[in-house]
């Protein structure tokens, strides 16, 4: 399967096989996240690599919106760190969605819980205050999202995508209007 392909292919996946990801296969997606660019090549996240199924079961009551993480059989947490690059959101931003194209590709799905929320501070500092004092994740570090992953025990219809022609303008910004 080629990028685009995979692209085309990725789903939000929340109901998982009860089957185990390999390590060598959970490597392999966790390496499409260290390798994902990163503002003037500053090491400005991390990637915790969740496996066991108390610690997954826990981590799924971070938000309301992330139950099927009882489900996923592995789970990489992704933080950002503001003191060594202020590209630090990008940056775990990249890192997520090469991980879930590296899913993607190797037969797993994957689904994305937020957890950093810059519309809501207050929020924010509890969801990420409690992914840290389950992982022991450091004060400077701040807690983007969580990917789970596991073999898809669903499929999905494809998406409905908003016209391209409602997203791509050339050369200028159009509205609607004009």
């Amino acid at each position: 399967m080629d990028v685009y392909q995979a692209i085309q292919a990725r789903r939000e996946i929340t109901k998982y096989k009860n089957t185990k990801v390999a390590d060598d296969i959970l490597t392999k997606v966790v390496d499409a996240g260290v390798y994902a660019p990163t503002g003037n090549n500053m090491p400005s996240k991390n990637l915790i690599v969740v496996k066991k199924r108390s610690t997954l079961d826990q981590l799924a009551e971070t938000t309301p919106y992330m139950k099927w993480l009882k489900e996923a059989q592995a789970a990489i947490v992704v933080t950002g760190k503001p003191g060594v690059s202020k590209y630090w959101l990008q940056d775990a931003s990249f890192a997520c969605a090469y991980i879930w194209l590296e899913a993607v590709e190797v037969d797993l799905g994957s689904a994305f819980g937020a957890i950093y929320n810059a519309e809501d501070e207050e929020e924010s500092v509890k969801r990420e205050n409690y992914a840290r004092n389950l992982l022991e994740i450091p004060e400077e570090c701040r807690v983007v999202a969580a990917l789970g992953l596991g073999y898809p025990n669903e499929t999905p219809k494809p998406k409905k995508h908003v016209p391209r022609e409602e997203v791509v303008f050339v050369e200028k910004f159009k509205s609607s209007r004009d």
